[in-house]
């Protein structure tokens, strides 16, 4: 009888290859729930290109782990607390979120309107945490989205921090698809606006990443003066226009200093 150590090469290679395969599918699952929150087993088949029974198995496994939760009520899935389990071995972004807790609470408080943290990952800007005013009338949760960068305030923030060849590549991968009839889909508009934004040390978009929906956004800055992160303060576009709002900016400006001071930055 055969031995494991008697198998042809080929079989293990086959066998690796194999294995990889389902990891790989695995993530893009995990992918596609991070960036649209839930998604069903059709919707998920028909975006990766394989067949419905290949999701099933991939998602069942998903949720042995606990790393995909089943929504009984509508049978979709979303992401599960053992996303959570992994996300505390990141010791620098969970540094990041502790020390800006505080700083979103009494910005969210002072303004009564949604205040966001976001990181750069994977040509997304994601949300990591989020405070929410008093007044605030959405209860969305934030946490976790993959954003656009060339919709939202923090991802305009994150695109101007970075290096012209970096934004470049980013930039090319991902297209600059319209979310509303107001987001900026011209290479060039976008750029003369990034400049903008570098030059002004915040950004603001109206209703480019969804109708209804008005930001402005901020850098947090680290140790070494790198952009490591964005906050954004969000609200409804009838009642909001932070550039408007007496001392909004000024404040949003404040706490990313706030944060960034916590994070060891030295304004020079």
């Amino acid at each position: 009888m055969a031995s494991k150590n008697d198998r042809e090469p080929d079989a293990d290679a086959e066998a690796a290859h194999g294995g990889v395969q389902s990891v790989d599918r695995a993530l893009a699952v995990l992918e596609i729930l991070a960036r649209d929150g839930h998604a069903g087993v059709s919707d998920i088949a028909e975006e990766m290109g394989i067949h419905k029974s290949t999701v099933s198995r991939l998602l069942g496994s998903l949720v042995s782990r606990e790393m995909v939760h089943q929504n009984s009520e509508r049978g979709k899935y979303q992401l599960g607390f053992g996303i959570l389990r992994l996300a505390s071995s990141i010791p620098g972004r969970l540094s990041l979120v502790r020390e800006a807790r505080p700083v979103l609470e009494a910005l969210a408080e002072e303004f009564k309107e949604t205040v966001n943290l976001a990181v750069l990952r994977s040509n997304y800007a994601v949300n990591v945490d989020q405070a929410m005013g008093p007044s605030t009338l959405a209860t969305y949760d934030w946490v976790g989205n993959l954003t656009p960068l060339h919709a939202t305030s923090s991802g305009k923030v994150l695109l101007a921090a970075l290096p012209a060849e970096e934004r470049d590549r980013i930039l090319k991968e991902t297209g600059l698809p319209p979310r509303t009839p107001r987001t900026i889909t011209n290479r060039k508009e976008l750029e003369t606006q990034l400049l903008d934004v570098a030059r002004d040390g915040y950004g603001v978009v109206r209703e480019e990443f969804e109708i209804g929906l008005t930001a402005a956004a901020v850098p947090v800055y680290n140790h070494l003066g790198a952009v490591i992160g964005a906050i954004s303060i969000s609200g409804p576009a009838f009642r909001f226009d932070p550039e408007t709002a007496p001392g909004l900016i000024e404040g949003l400006r404040q706490a990313g200093l706030q944060v960034s001071a916590r994070m060891g930055y030295t304004r020079r």
